[in-house]
């Protein structure tokens, strides 16, 4: 008895794993003025991946944020994103580290290729130096789930830099993930006016516990150490600023 199911299954399943084989060999297809079954529709996304309040040994107290939103669909896509701080009792308006307007295209699986405008500089004021930039970056997802956002930056004052940023979620339960990421920065030359050596400018390494209250808001806390090195470092002594610092920071993820 207990054969004579087994091999009532096992045919089934083979007559299952035929069906699609069959109605191939059968030729059959929709008339070509029939709609597609599936009709994809442009989505949105807004990411606040870093909204927080930093609590550094040595430097101000700041109010940091990072943040990108798409539009688009599976292929094509367009994204607004945004770094920067506004320094605590400094006196001076926040700032963008960056401000870009990118075009992206899907070229491999979990890889765009992006391009587009960006500025830097004050966000209301002229409080900090100004400047715009051409940018092409590679972003995607790296094996084993590593983040990664690649970008050239040209400024129109003809200007060379590169960053790039990676970061892991390493879940420990359905809502605590443990959140490393890495930061380097260089340049092809010396911009004194933005406090830019040539060469490698300096590395930033961060961690971060968040709790998913839900799927769209999590809260954190972290720490972070960065380090200014070559040129970038001289230019900080000169200007008496630490080249050196740490820190715990305070935020939310959103996502919207």
């Amino acid at each position: 008895m207990n054969t004579r199911h087994v091999m009532i299954a096992a045919g089934g399943a083979l007559a299952l794993l035929a069906l699609p084989a069959a109605q191939a060999e059968d030729g059959y297809a929709a008339p070509a003025d029939w709609p597609p079954p599936m009709v994809k529709h442009p989505l949105g996304m807004v990411l606040v991946d870093r909204l927080e309040y930093a609590l550094p040994d040595e430097g101000p107290q700041a109010l940091v944020w990072d943040l990108q939103a798409w539009y688009g669909g599976d292929v094509n896509r367009v994204y607004l994103k945004s770094e920067g701080e506004n320094v605590q009792g400094d006196g001076e308006d926040a700032e963008f580290e960056s401000l870009e307007l990118r075009y992206s295209r899907l070229i491999a699986d979990f890889w765009e290729l992006q391009g587009g405008l960006g500025y830097q500089g004050g966000v209301v004021s002229d409080d900090h130096a100004e400047r715009g930039y051409g940018v092409v970056g590679l972003q995607g997802v790296m094996p084993y789930g590593i983040e990664t956002d690649v970008a050239l930056r040209l400024s129109d004052a003809g200007d060379l830099s590169a960053s790039l940023e990676g970061e892991y979620d390493l879940h420990l339960t359905q809502r605590l993930s443990l959140q490393p990421r890495t930061e380097i920065l260089l340049a092809a030359s010396e911009v004194e006016e933005f406090g830019v050596g040539e060469g490698l400018n300096s590395v930033r390494l961060g961690l971060r516990l968040g709790y998913a209250v839900t799927r769209r808001v999590t809260p954190y806390l972290g720490a972070y150490w960065e380090k200014q090195v070559g040129d970038t470092a001289d230019l900080s002594r000169a200007d008496g600023d630490a080249t050196e610092d740490s820190g715990l920071v305070a935020g939310v993820r959103l996502l919207l």
